[in-house]
């Protein structure tokens, strides 16, 4: 079991496995953020049941919610809109920093959807 917390610990989630790879995303939001994302099933992350509240910010078609920590401001993860959708995206950069150093970083190009 991998865990991972924002900065002030608000907010933690655990995963089984790492991801495979983490995707650097260039959209407008993404390279804002400074996020490396990792995909998961929505039914593969555990988010702590004493989790404190987050922040959501959407926007453009509001089919993806931006989760933020309240009280440390870190981007945590995002999830569908649709429930239905199986795929959503944790911050990788919130993983132990020695698991996170052996994942292979991507390179995607949201910036030309």
């Amino acid at each position: 079991m991998i865990e991972a917390s924002c900065h002030c610990g608000a907010v933690r989630f655990s995963v089984e496995t790492a991801p495979e790879q983490v995707n650097d995303c260039n959209c407008s939001i993404c390279r804002r953020y400074g996020t490396l994302w990792g995909y998961y099933r929505p039914s593969d992350v555990g988010f702590s049941a004493e989790n404190g509240p987050t922040d959501i910010y959407m926007w453009g078609d509001k089919s993806l919610e931006f989760h933020r920590c309240r009280a440390c401001g870190c981007v945590t993860h995002w999830s569908p809109t649709n429930r239905e959708r199986q795929k959503m995206g944790i911050n990788a950069r919130l993983l132990p920093a020695e698991v996170l150093a052996a994942i292979p970083v991507t390179h995607g190009d949201g910036a030309s959807r």
